[in-house]
């Protein structure tokens, strides 16, 4: 993980991580989180086979009933598939407010083994008997970000899932070219509804997922590429002094192309990327989206959004560009942009209705 990205908004969820795990040793030891997932039936029979980045299977014997989260992603895919009350600690606990109201409660219940990263001793020593993780190992982390080896996670009986869509989203094995749909983040909550015997809930979440994109792509099938307005992700927690740009390989490019925009730096080929204020010039997108992450009340969520606001009409850098000349600030959440989960697909409705108001009704 890049350390301005971890000081910025990775500090409060940590899914900017930029490398993935090879996985373990073979044989029945600790599953990774990218590749196939294999499973016996929608009712969630066993044994499941998933794949580690590299495409190494391994096989899960039975449903997790003691489960550690590295961080908020993979609580809330849990929460939503509802096998939260299994949860028995995460890393990076959602931020009051962050969570879909349904789920903030039992959200809240879960016990924080790590404010940040879980410190390897806690995590070997949970009683987990699974470890769902958005990471994978971080080496700009230094020995903290290392994590527990599969070996030492198959020691204690932990077994090991990483979710694919930002655990493998960079690295030799990633997928070649920008992302430009969900596919992996759908592929996380299949794979996690298998591993936990949610198999058919997963598929509503998905089928869910899949109508909101395709209303949208649908409703804006007729504006050519050439007129798709340009966009940039503003990650103000990550600092104004230098910018920090999504790229194709990240979520966000995917939320933005498939909502019918173009992501001004989709081309950098990486999730994040830090660029310089002149590149933002350069590209002068046609809209800039305002993503701060959740504070924890709208009061302070508006201000925040406010800061944000004002210092672009105010930096001699940015006041002259054309989305800030024309007031085409959007005011989305980080968190619902960036971090693989079920609601990137609202953001994309959401995103879509205002760039183009004409074709898409939001929360229609």
């Amino acid at each position: 993980m890049r350390p301005r990205v971890f000081c910025g908004i990775a500090a409060a969820v940590a899914l900017f991580a930029t490398a993935c795990s090879g996985g373990g040793d073979g044989g029945g030891d600790a599953a990774g989180g990218g590749g196939s997932t294999q499973q016996a039936g929608a009712g969630g029979a066993f044994p499941v086979k998933v794949a580690d980045c590299a495409g190494k299977e391994t096989s899960v014997k039975q449903a997790p009933q003691r489960i550690v989260t590295s961080d908020a992603a993979g609580l809330e895919m849990l929460l939503q598939l509802g096998a939260g009350d299994r949860v028995i600690g995460t890393g990076f606990p959602p931020g009051k407010g962050s969570l879909p109201a349904a789920l903030a409660d039992r959200g809240a219940k879960v016990p924080v083994l790590g404010d940040t990263l879980i410190p390897k001793e806690k995590l070997l020593g949970s009683g987990a008997d699974l470890y769902v993780d958005t990471f994978g190992p971080m080496p700009g982390m230094g020995a903290a970000g290392a994590g527990p080896s599969e070996e030492e996670l198959k020691a204690v009986g932990i077994q090991h899932v990483l979710l694919l869509s930002t655990a493998c989203a960079t690295g030799p094995k990633a997928a070649q070219g920008p992302r430009t749909d969900l596919a992996a983040v759908e592929d996380d909550v299949r794979r996690l509804g298998a591993v936990t015997g949610t198999a058919a809930r997963a598929e509503e979440l998905v089928g869910a997922m899949e109508k909101q994109i395709t209303d949208v792509k649908n409703a804006t099938a007729g504006v050519p590429e050439a007129q798709r307005p340009g966009y940039f992700l503003f990650d103000f927690d990550a600092g104004t002094k230098q910018p920090m740009a999504v790229c194709g390989k990240q979520v966000a490019n995917a939320v933005i192309t498939l909502a019918g925009a173009h992501n001004v730096f989709a081309d950098c080929d990486a999730d994040f990327r830090p660029v310089s204020w002149e590149d933002v010039v350069a590209k002068n997108p046609d809209w800039i989206q305002l993503a701060v992450r959740n504070r924890g009340s709208e009061e302070a969520n508006r201000k925040a959004f406010d800061e944000a606001e004002a210092f672009l009409k105010g930096f001699p850098a940015t006041q002259g560009l054309k989305a800030v000349q024309e007031g085409h600030l959007l005011r989305i959440g980080s968190e619902v942009t960036t971090i693989a989960g079920t609601r990137t697909a609202d953001t994309v409705r959401q995103i879509a209705a205002a760039l183009h108001p004409a074709l898409v009704k939001n929360g229609q």
